[in-house]
């Protein structure tokens, strides 16, 4: 029974005062020493995953700055692509192949006869 007075006084001793809790608490005792210190494993991977979602999002947003660079472009080379093929469809007619040849004085005929196969026996 001795050593049970003694175990309760001994915790009523250890109990925190009101008064030193507030005093520990400014000083900063409390904060480095108890909080810190005790929790540093936890708080160093709260800031390395901390850094790393930040450097995620940094990651994502140049991707995504990039992607839509890259569908601007593919847009404008669509459209540049729709009008070089219109133009040469346009510069491929059989009209415009005539008046390009008579302008640059080429000497060339149009064919009166259509073209014909050859045809070879082999033996």
């Amino acid at each position: 029974m001795e050593e049970n007075k003694k175990v309760n006084k001994e915790n009523i001793n250890k109990q925190v005062k009101p008064g030193s809790f507030i005093k520990e608490l400014l000083s900063g005792s409390m904060v480095s020493e108890k909080i810190i210190l005790k929790n540093l494993g936890y708080i160093s991977l709260i800031t390395f995953l901390t850094a790393v979602y930040i450097g995620n999002r940094f990651h994502a947003e140049k991707i995504t700055r990039e992607e839509t660079k890259l569908q601007r472009e593919v847009k404008d080379l669509r459209a540049e692509a729709l009008s070089t093929s219109a133009a040469l469809m346009y510069i491929s007619k059989q009209s415009e192949v005539f008046s390009m040849v008579r302008e640059k004085g080429l000497n060339l005929e149009e064919l009166k006869t259509p073209p014909f196969k050859l045809l070879v026996n082999k033996k």
